[in-house]
């Protein structure tokens, strides 16, 4: 025995010497927590824009400057190495709106008012009136009756006002008779949203920024894009009946919810209206199990 011990303490100097087992601090785990969060949400990022066939094509042209690297192709290493700097300068300018995008999303993010909030059930001041949600929700269904195409988007926190410039602004109480009117065909607001800021509808025919999501179905219209995309730059919720369908649908924080019905609608528009967080977490369950699996990302 005495004699396998020691060969087997031999044969661990010899071969195995060079093996050491590192010394692994609890801030080591929480550094490869948080990279592999961080690589998870970039790569998550990158593949739902248009930066995902923009890096295919970089790791193509990385792959030929490796084969010139490994067969000593001189002039193409020195191509590579003298066009790095002014590429670096174009990636930049070339995901310019990606990147202004995910920095808008993390400033736009809850983590530290969460943290910091002194009182979670604190009721705040009300978004808009029950009034105006019962006029939201019987317009948007009298519309898809009636096949009307429409878009609402209604303003939270995030400030609209540089897309009410694009529109004509109308400064007028919430009814379910004036969105009808404005989205009835042919006339000369039915073309583009309505924004609504409180209780009162602040612009009409605005334009909005078309979501690039290419996880959307491919059977949304532009309508459905832009509610989307107007979702994806601010905290709005948006409002979107099919000319087609008549179905109605709503767009929040990059999601869209098809073919809802009046109560999901209900409760969307309850939760934005700021009641308790309480209350929120009820509507929010009540309105979710409803329409479970509707949502497109």
């Amino acid at each position: 025995m005495e004699q396998i011990g020691e060969s087997i303490k031999t044969f661990t100097d010899r071969y195995l010497g060079w093996v050491s087992m590192p010394m692994i601090r609890w801030t080591d785990i929480v550094e490869i927590i948080i990279i592999s969060f961080l690589v998870y949400h970039l790569l998550k990022w990158i593949k739902t824009t248009r930066a995902w066939s923009l890096l295919r094509g970089i790791i193509i042209i990385l792959v030929f400057v490796f084969i010139a690297a490994l067969f000593d192709m001189t002039t193409i290493l020195w191509i590579a190495k003298n066009v790095t700097g002014i590429a670096v300068t174009a990636l930049v300018v070339v995901f310019q709106p990606e990147l202004r995008k995910a920095l808008e999303q993390l400033g736009k993010s809850n983590v530290l008012s969460g943290i910091l909030q002194f009182d979670p059930t604190r009721v705040a001041s009300e978004l808009f009136s029950d009034a105006t949600i019962d006029e939201l929700v019987r317009a948007s269904y009298e519309m898809g009756k009636a096949k009307t195409g429409a878009l609402i988007v209604i303003q939270n926190n995030d400030l609209l006002t540089e897309y009410e410039l694009t529109g004509i602004m109308i400064d007028s109480l919430v009814s379910s008779q004036l969105l009808i009117n404005i989205f009835e065909h042919n006339t000369p607001l039915h073309d583009g949203a309505v924004i609504i800021r409180g209780n009162r509808i602040s612009a009409a025919t605005c334009y909005l920024p078309l979501s690039d999501n290419m996880q959307l179905s491919k059977e949304l219209g532009t309508r459905h894009r832009a509610g989307v995309g107007i979702s994806e730059a601010t905290d709005s919720l948006t409002i979107i009946v099919s000319e087609e369908t008549g179905r109605v649908s709503v767009a929040q924080g990059g999601e869209l919810s098809r073919n809802i019905d009046e109560s999901f609608l209900r409760n969307k528009l309850q939760v934005l209206q700021s009641k308790t967080l309480e209350e929120k977490k009820f509507i929010f369950r009540k309105g979710g199990a409803k329409n479970e699996g509707k949502a497109d990302k």
